[in-house]
């Protein structure tokens, strides 16, 4: 290349170079203090678009697993009024069995009749007050938020149509008959009366009445729990496997970026040197001249 006083092509190379090395530099210098490969879009416009849908869609799963676990404390308050409701059904049956039988005194038969219309008025009062957040559980279908025609619909996963919709209206509906109709049965005043509270709680059979319906309503909310719990294992896998995902995208590689660091470092000091000898070109013209 010609020696020229108005051209030094050499130090505008360098000049590019240098430039060049520090905006890399500057990268992995940005890269490494902020742990992402990607801290603008123009690092990269497409893999920046992919990880953004992958955080949306790990935010919505792990949104949606404290959705579930909160639907399966719900269903379990519920589940856990009637375990103590069929503990009161057992002793009611109980009570009208050693009823029916002829050696019990009118003082006997009073007590049990006394201990019986307790159990009964208990019955009723706990399914108006089981609630859970405030919102009450059990009861009439106007009351309960289980007892509503249609169920209540859970979000479980990061979708609008991941959702799980859990209808025991009818189960709980028979059930507050079922209580409702011992409660007005009249007790065990007498043997009759306690034949007959020992039809409503176990059936005529001994497989029915409001036994085996506590049973039905509490198997419904059993099984619903058993779908969630499981959903929550494949929420937390896919979790895992996108924020893997999003990781490689998003995150730096330390090793890799810390020697790219290095070298970058090491091309800056040697061309900045060579910027400066790049400067005596010029010179060397004029020496050309005597």
């Amino acid at each position: 290349m010609a020696i020229s006083l108005h051209t030094n092509y050499a130090n505008l190379v360098t000049q590019h170079t240098l430039n060049s090395t520090n905006n890399a530099l500057s990268t992995s210098m940005e890269r490494l203090s902020t742990g992402f490969r990607i801290n603008s879009a123009s690092d990269d416009a497409a893999g920046l678009q992919i990880a953004n849908r992958l955080e949306a869609q790990s935010r919505g799963m792990n949104v949606a697993m404290r959705n579930s676990q909160d639907a399966i404390s719900m269903m379990q308050t519920a589940e856990g009024a009637m375990d103590e409701m069929t503990n009161i059904a057992y002793r009611m049956n109980d009570l009208a069995t050693q009823a029916a039988n002829g050696s019990n005194s009118a003082e006997d038969q009073a007590a049990l009749n006394s201990e019986f219309g307790a159990l009964a008025d208990q019955l009723l009062d706990m399914q108006k007050s089981t609630n859970f957040g405030g919102n009450q559980l059990l009861g009439a279908s106007a009351d309960g938020a289980f007892s509503a025609s249609g169920g209540i619909t859970f979000q479980t996963g990061a979708s609008s149509s991941d959702t799980l919709t859990v209808d025991v209206s009818k189960d709980l509906s028979d059930l507050l008959t079922a209580v409702s109709s011992l409660k007005a049965s009249g007790g065990v005043a007498s043997a009759g009366a306690a034949a007959d509270a020992m039809n409503k709680l176990v059936g005529a059979d001994g497989n029915g009445g409001l036994i085996a319906t506590l049973g039905k309503a509490r198997s419904s909310f059993g099984a619903q729990i058993n779908n969630l719990e499981h959903n929550i294992t494949n929420l937390a896998n896919m979790v895992e496997n996108v924020e893997a995902s999003k990781g490689r995208i998003m995150d730096t590689d330390f090793a890799a970026e810390s020697g790219e660091m290095s070298k970058n470092q090491m091309l800056m000091q040697s061309g900045a040197q060579m910027l400066s000898a790049t400067k005596s070109l010029p010179q060397l013209a004029m020496s050309m001249l005597g």
